[in-house]
């Protein structure tokens, strides 16, 4: 369920619960701090954790988010008015198996005009939720304190420079969000990016790109085989020599090994800029164009919203959701075809990055050809030349 060289995904459950307050509109600040002794807090101020009964298990809300799973309240995506129709929790999992693989986790909930304190030590409750202090009606926030347990990790401590690119992304993605890291003993780090993805991708970027930084983000404004909200927001530029690494998010989550939202993307890309090459009629004879051609040496940045997104594994590094293929084509093909008619001369410039890759693709397979024909004995179809020169 969790990656055990170190303990930075027991802190991304917290982080990402956090974060999914932010997406339903009630948290504006994240705060996560690293102490001395390797645990983690991180704190924001959006409603606060339940602190009533439930009716039905006899134990208040936060318990059961905490030590039970399938406890989530993000299952219900149908409702229009449901707090978390987007949400990077999925099963009700994660949270509690952070508690499950920490020596102690401390809860401090300020909600319903009181501040409420709850702690677990290895997933079980050991100090009962108590209400602890008097607070103001209109200041409501959570508070989680993790103590990663050292037995499950190869070094108990979280890796600090992917914590940092972590927090750093989200504030990306989401703009207006801000977001604040502190280090016991070092200065305090903040983000908050009012133009996300354009700023970002622009400090990321190798050298000067060959066109501007195209930018946009599209949703679904009515049914029409996807759900309304569902879409994609990216920015994307191209360079002589290839881009930097790409990124691409669901729902807010980093998904390091892309997957189908990415497939999307490329084929969005690539049926405008083919769209705008034929009708400029751009594409020299005999030269066929693919997806790699166009995106080869494309530097993307792209946070796509899926209502029930599929990942593969607990790490959820890949996306396996097969509709968002479609759902990100279809955002980008429009929005871009747009953009290149817009800018014809940039435009043609990255039809002509394309064609160029295309190219160079078709004589390296031309040299594969004659080196394989230069063989003397014309072999049946099924049975293939030696490699080898031995």
């Amino acid at each position: 369920y969790t990656d055990t060289s170190r303990p930075n995904h027991l802190a991304q459950e917290v982080v990402d619960n956090s974060v999914d307050e932010a997406l339903a509109g009630h948290a504006r600040s994240i705060d996560v701090t690293v102490h001395d002794d390797g645990s983690v807090t991180v704190t924001d101020d959006g409603r606060g954790m339940p602190v009533d009964i439930h009716p039905e298990e006899g134990i208040p809300g936060v318990e059961l988010i905490l030590t039970r799973l399938h406890a989530g309240g993000k299952f219900n995506k149908t409702e229009s008015g449901n707090a978390y129709r987007f949400s990077g929790g999925l099963h009700g999992v994660g949270v509690s198996v952070t508690n499950a693989l920490s020596t102690r986790l401390e809860v401090e909930i300020k909600r319903g005009g009181g501040v409420h304190r709850i702690a677990f030590a290895g997933g079980t409750p050991v100090e009962p939720l108590q209400r602890i202090g008097d607070i103001g009606p209109r200041t409501t926030g959570t508070a989680v304190r993790i103590l990663p347990d050292a037995r499950y990790f190869d070094s108990p401590r979280v890796n600090l420079a992917q914590l940092t690119h972590l927090l750093r992304s989200k504030a990306v993605l989401m703009p207006g969000l801000l977001v604040e890291l502190e280090i016991d003993g070092e200065e305090k780090k903040s983000w908050c990016y009012q133009n996300g993805m354009a700023d970002y991708l622009a400090e990321m970027m190798p050298g000067q790109p060959v066109a501007p930084i195209f930018v946009g983000e599209k949703f679904v404004t009515a049914e029409n085989g996807f759900a309304v909200g569902e879409g994609a927001t990216w920015a994307l530029a191209w360079f002589e020599e290839g881009g930097g690494k790409p990124e691409s998010y669901v729902n807010l989550i980093p998904t390091l090994d892309g997957g189908t939202h990415e497939a999307g993307l490329r084929d969005g890309i690539f049926t405008a800029l083919k769209n705008f090459i034929d009708h400029h009629a751009l594409l020299p004879k005999g030269v066929k164009l693919t997806a790699d051609d166009a995106f080869g040496r494309a530097s993307f940045l792209l946070s796509a919203r899926v209502l029930d997104p599929s990942f593969q594994g607990q790490t959820k590094e890949r996306l396996n959701s097969r509709d968002a293929v479609q759902l990100v084509s279809r955002m980008v093909r429009d929005p871009f075809e747009l953009w290149l008619n817009e800018h014809v001369d940039y435009g043609k410039k990255l039809a002509e990055l394309a064609i160029k890759a295309a190219q160079a693709r078709a004589r390296a397979a031309q040299k594969v050809e004659k080196r394989k024909s230069s063989g003397v004995a014309v072999l049946p179809g099924k049975l293939s030349d030696c490699e080898s020169e031995d």
